[in-house]
């Protein structure tokens, strides 16, 4: 009975597992001309997902102007530069000229490439234990049966966000740096935004455009 219960408890822990929520960089991309930010460089970070999403662009920007910081990087959110509403009804002049009156010298973009929500079917499990202890009395027999040996399949919806982080050098205007990633199912857009955070980050520090030492 022991090692049943043992086994019945390892496959739970799978199931959990497999459905568990993560978030990882599928790809990433740095010019080669690029080196690695410096401290005194200040950083914009800018949001740009659908309005319906506005919890998650404000916890985007902390988050990742948090994550930058940890690695001395002089990081700014543009809601807190600019307000919610920044570079809206803008054209491209206009836009620089606010951004060199900041004294920045790069801005990180982070955009919503899709949200996808998708059904997955999980099928209903069937335990067996012959030397169950419930086996010799009619009525905990059944009931431990009905309970326990049969529980039914059910419907659960995930949903995906691909999300992209580009990181412009306002010197020349060109990328230095772009970063795409999948998270599976995240509890919270706060959750989101902190460990997605840290994943850009730390693909950064592999990319040697920010220091490991922090």
């Amino acid at each position: 009975m022991k090692q049943v219960g043992i086994w019945m408890m390892a496959g739970a822990m799978l199931v959990l597992a497999a459905c568990s929520s993560s978030t990882k960089v599928t790809s990433s991309w740095k010019n080669q001309d690029a080196g690695a930010l410096q401290p005194q460089s200040k950083v914009l970070v800018m949001a740009l997902v659908p309005q319906k999403e506005g919890a998650l662009r404000s916890s985007m920007e902390q988050e990742m102007v948090l994550a930058l910081k940890q690695k001395g990087v002089n990081a700014v959110s543009s809601v807190q530069e600019y307000g919610p509403q920044a570079f809206r009804n803008t054209n491209e002049k206009a836009a620089l000229k606010q951004i060199r009156q900041r004294d920045i010298d790069q801005v990180m973009t982070i955009v919503m490439l899709d949200k996808a929500r998708e059904k997955q079917y999980v099928p209903g499990r069937v335990a067996y234990a012959p030397f169950s202890p419930y086996y010799g009395r009619f009525w905990g027999y059944y009931n431990w049966r009905f309970n326990n040996i049969y529980e039914p399949g059910y419907y659960t919806t995930n949903t995906r966000y691909f999300l992209e982080s580009n990181l412009y050098d306002m010197r020349d205007r060109k990328m230095v740096y772009s970063a795409q990633s999948e998270s599976f199912d995240p509890p919270s857009a706060a959750r989101l935004a902190v460990v997605y955070s840290q994943k850009v980050v730390k693909d950064m520090v592999k990319q040697q455009l920010l220091s490991s030492n922090k």
